[in-house]
């Protein structure tokens, strides 16, 4: 495979963004594109070994490529494509450049909750009995009382700690699995590749599309924006889910988040995730809200599922179910462990992901911890949610070529392990961390919400000629939209 068309303001294109967009090229398994990509910058972005920035931004650049591959379909044309691998690292920490006007006008930074500060003390890797480390995850007030009620003490760093350490690690891992909590024992990567989950992933293609009924192709009509006219209910929470639905609504879906007022949230993730969607209440515990579920489902393209494994099967929602109600839908699966191995039907989290897979051993190691210590920046959730949002574009391509019903599988591990193959820094001492004032006045997009005020974000940051990414209409309130979808 070759990238002719691709071109870098530096002399070479960094090694860890080509090595990582053929990998995701192989996924879509069609002759190389046509296009014009220029990428600018190289890691590191972060103070880490691991090649994020270039990882991210080559999946950034497989979005475009997915984007094109539907223009293409719409108009016999594809757009030139750019992005700075810069930008594209800091797009994983948006919470962090997110601003809020104060009464004075000014823009000014918007605190994390109480919750997520607690959580982050909580959350870390602590030593076992037998001489490992295991994380526990303690974040919503759903699931934080399992993981609580297994280790038997109250939720602060003292209680966890020493809890922690009266346990041998795979014993706890397995308790808190058992419980339906969340938590997961630090490996080294070699551990988690000898491990039979590791085992599985590596058999897998880091996304997987599978087309599993037959149909009649869906045309696409052409239109001024990638995917104008596809419909997508999000029934996912807290990041990697939500992201793969709001880049799906910077290339022009209409994204209808679905979720149930006791469903717990966190707030900035919600507000930071959301733009361009709009967001509906539906309790499929109630008969007659169950029933306008499945009407929406009948008429839709895509549902992105972030529940625990085998979830919505028992709310008559599976994925065969699914199926049943809309011949031709492209289902996105999004979880922590994969589509399959010992581990697929657990729950997880980003830190989750980091711990088991080897992020936190090589990380702790390389930073001169002195033990296993988590990435900041959640490349893990951000990732996947580029990733399903690939899935999906070249699921609907294929939809519209040959037709048939899609099935696309990502995962928070499958993430991590892709970040490792890119290889690792020696040197990231110098890296920046952060964007500068002048960048960010190039990447702020303003918004005036009707819940937060006036805002500032970090907008879309891949570039494409003609359609540029963007969001058709800020966060919204949440739950207040009609359940339907948007008028044409």
């Amino acid at each position: 495979m070759s990238l002719n068309n691709l071109k870098a303001t530096s002399v070479h294109a960094p090694e860890a963004f080509i090595s990582a967009l053929k990998e995701l090229l192989n996924v879509r398994d069609l002759a190389d594109p046509s296009e014009q990509i220029e990428i600018a910058g190289a890691d590191p972005f972060y103070k880490t070994p691991f090649k994020i920035g270039e990882s991210v931004a080559a999946a950034q650049t497989m979005l475009g490529i997915a984007a094109n591959d539907l223009w293409e379909l719409q108009h016999g044309k594809r757009q030139r494509l750019s992005l700075d691998v810069g930008h594209a690292a800091a797009a994983l920490r948006t919470v962090d450049y997110t601003r809020k006007q104060n009464k004075e006008g000014q823009y000014v930074g918007v605190p994390s909750s109480d919750m997520m500060k607690k959580m982050l003390t909580t959350t870390q890797p602590w030593p076992t009995k037998d001489g490992k480390w295991f994380l526990p995850h303690l974040n919503l007030p759903s699931l934080t009382p399992k993981v609580l009620g297994v280790l038997k003490c109250e939720h602060s760093v003292e209680g966890v700690s020493s809890s922690v350490k009266q346990w041998e690690g795979e014993a706890l891992e397995q308790a808190i699995a058992d419980a339906n909590a969340c938590g997961g024992l630090i490996r080294k990567p070699a551990e988690w590749l000898a491990h039979p989950q590791g085992r599985y992933l590596s058999t897998v293609p880091v996304i997987e599309i599978r087309k599993v009924r037959d149909g009649a192709p869906r045309p696409i009509a052409s239109a001024t924006r990638p995917l104008d006219g596809v419909r997508a209910l999000d029934l996912t929470r807290i990041l990697a889910g939500p992201i793969a639905g709001r880049t799906l609504a910077e290339h022009g879906a209409d994204v209808l988040m679905v979720t149930a007022p006791h469903l717990p949230q966190v707030e900035e993730h919600v507000r930071d995730t959301s733009h361009g969607k709009r967001s509906c209440f539906l309790d499929f515990e109630i008969s007659k809200q169950a029933e306008i579920f499945r009407d929406l489902v009948a008429t839709a393209d895509v549902v992105i599922d972030g529940y625990r494994p085998g979830a919505l099967t028992k709310k008559g929602f599976g994925r065969e179910q699914l199926f049943d109600l809309c011949p031709g839908l492209v289902h996105l699966s999004v979880s922590c462990f994969g589509s399959g191995g010992p581990f697929k039907d657990r729950a997880g989290w980003e830190q989750i992901a980091q711990a088991v897979t080897g992020i936190c051993h090589t990380h702790g190691e390389a930073v001169g911890a002195g033990q296993p210590q988590l990435v900041t920046a959640p490349m893990c959730d951000y990732l996947t949610g580029y990733m399903g949002a690939i899935g999906v574009m070249l699921a609907l391509a294929r939809r519209a070529k040959e037709g048939g019903s899609y099935e696309v599988n990502v995962s928070l591990c499958q993430s991590a392990m892709f970040i490792q193959r890119q290889g690792l820094l020696d040197e990231f001492e110098s890296a920046p961390g952060s964007l500068t004032s002048a960048e960010l006045e190039k990447l702020y997009v303003k918004t005036n919400t009707s819940n937060h005020g006036q805002m500032l974000t970090l907008g879309p940051v891949l570039k494409m000629s003609e359609t540029t990414p963007r969001w058709a209409s800020p966060t919204p309130n949440f739950g207040l939209d009609a359940p339907a979808w948007r008028s044409t």
